[in-house]
């Protein structure tokens, strides 16, 4: 491990934290471009996971990411296409989540509550809504038939809600035992964590539970960012920081126009150690 690093930003720590929990020789469906497909290439080039695959949300099976410039459109990219062990569809991809080929999804997100249901389509009721979003694209797939599903979002009250607006993608619905199984859902699936820049979350008893914290932030402050009290582990551990070894890999073969680094807030250690938070007056809503 190399010297904890001197300044990053949250979303890049976030994609990292991900990244250290990929395991070897799974494979992962990843929605779309960014987070979730970053941290997958991050596992790999540092080489956390050598052996772990990916399936885009399209429906390629490994394919070929367009490096370094193009790893967030990849998804979408003729040539990963072209290099890949198989060339589908979405409706293949969900047919081998089916089978239970699929270990893990990866996902974004507009809402999530405390049983892991997700919302990525209204705010507000869906007949009298505030504001529409382009909705869950193979994600509703991804959720109810992965085995397990990891979530990537802000630490924001807005996001962590006591029930989302819409169900976009399921959870564990109600949270009673089995109403995956009574939905039609198979057996043992469900989510598994949510992290966020400030936190990490698993579930208990299919209600979410905080079990890690960044050492900028406090417990009490994720809890003022989440309009539910969530559960919490006997000890809430302290994530490790990022290393510039992470983040060299991150900047120079995969991020490399700064995608990550232009959003959210920025860290920095001081010579004590000690991280801060940077800029938060000037911090927009992401």
């Amino acid at each position: 491990m190399s010297t904890p690093a001197l300044a990053f930003s949250e979303r890049e720590f976030m994609v990292i934290k991900v990244a250290r929990a990929i395991e070897d020789g799974k494979t992962y469906w990843v929605a779309g471009g960014g987070g979730p497909l970053y941290s997958v290439l991050l596992a790999k080039a540092l080489g956390l996971a050598p052996e772990a695959q990916y399936v885009t949300e399209d429906g390629v099976v490994a394919p070929e990411p367009v490096l370094p410039f193009q790893a967030m459109g990849s998804m979408m990219s003729s040539r990963a296409a072209y290099r890949a062990l198989q060339w589908g569809t979405m409706n293949t991809a969900g047919d081998l989540a089916q089978l239970g080929y699929l270990d893990y999804g990866i996902l974004n997100t507009l809402q999530v509550d405390q049983f892991g249901n997700i919302n990525s389509t209204v705010l507000g009721s869906y007949d009298e809504w505030s504001r529409r979003f382009g909705g869950p694209g193979g994600a509703q797939t991804i959720a109810a038939q992965c085995w397990r599903t990891i979530l990537m979002t802000d630490q924001q009250r807005r996001k962590f809600v006591d029930r989302v607006d819409f169900i976009s993608s399921p959870g564990f619905l109600d949270g009673s035992e089995g109403a995956r199984e009574r939905a039609g859902l198979p057996a043992g699936t469900g989510p598994w964590r949510v992290y966020t820049p400030w936190a990490t979350f698993d579930y208990e008893h299919r209600r979410l539970r905080l079990i890690e914290r960044s050492p900028w932030v406090t417990v009490d402050q994720i809890l003022a960012e989440c309009d539910f009290r969530p559960q919490l582990a006997p000890e809430v551990a302290v994530s490790a920081p990022p290393t510039d070894d992470e983040l060299t890999v991150y900047r120079t073969r995969l991020d490399v126009r700064g995608q990550t680094m232009d959003r959210g807030v920025w860290v920095i250690r001081d010579e004590q150690g000690q991280y801060t938070r940077q800029g938060e007056q000037e911090e927009g809503d992401s």
